[in-house]
């Protein structure tokens, strides 16, 4: 597996995932499991199988949460000196070419993307775009509207 690119807020965030699916999740479904086990026949115990899919879900995700955090690389944004490029956890700040409105976005890990809180996956359309240019550089983005242009006004590392 490559590496899996993650801000080290975005690592904290699965971390406390993966304590929780361990330390509640996990021991509650067990219990629910052996609770449905005690009313009978499992062939048609409905609670039985609901309770095994749930099983099934966590144990898949607590595999996946795993598998990301033996395969992250932790960036700190904080620590980054890339002279002003767009790279991985820098923050951007951006004024549409077309109608001057100003956005300012994280460029995150795929797991940590949240919009509405200015934080976009490094493999979305916009974050590739924006890899290695600088400020006052103007990116296109073929957006599913159409082509867009956005110019980088600032860049930084927070």
């Amino acid at each position: 597996m490559s590496k899996v690119p993650l801000t080290v807020a975005g690592a904290e965030k699965l971390r406390a995932e993966l304590h929780e699916l361990r330390t509640v999740r996990r021991p509650s479904i067990i219990n629910a499991i052996a609770e449905a086990r005690s009313h009978g026949d499992l062939a048609e115990n409905a609670e039985y199988h609901a309770a095994k899919e749930r099983q099934s879900f966590i144990e898949g995700r607590i595999a996946e949460i795993e598998a990301k955090l033996a395969n992250a690389q932790i960036i700190n944004p904080a620590l980054l000196d890339a002279d002003g490029c767009c790279v991985f956890g820098a923050t951007v700040e951006l004024e549409d070419v077309a109608n001057r409105e100003v956005v300012t976005y994280q460029i995150v890990g795929d797991d940590e993307a949240d919009i509405k809180r200015g934080k976009i996956s490094i493999s979305s359309p916009i974050a590739r775009a924006l890899i290695g240019k600088y400020s006052g550089d103007v990116a296109e983005v073929e957006a599913p509207g159409g082509m867009r242009e956005y110019e980088i006004l600032d860049v930084k590392y927070i």
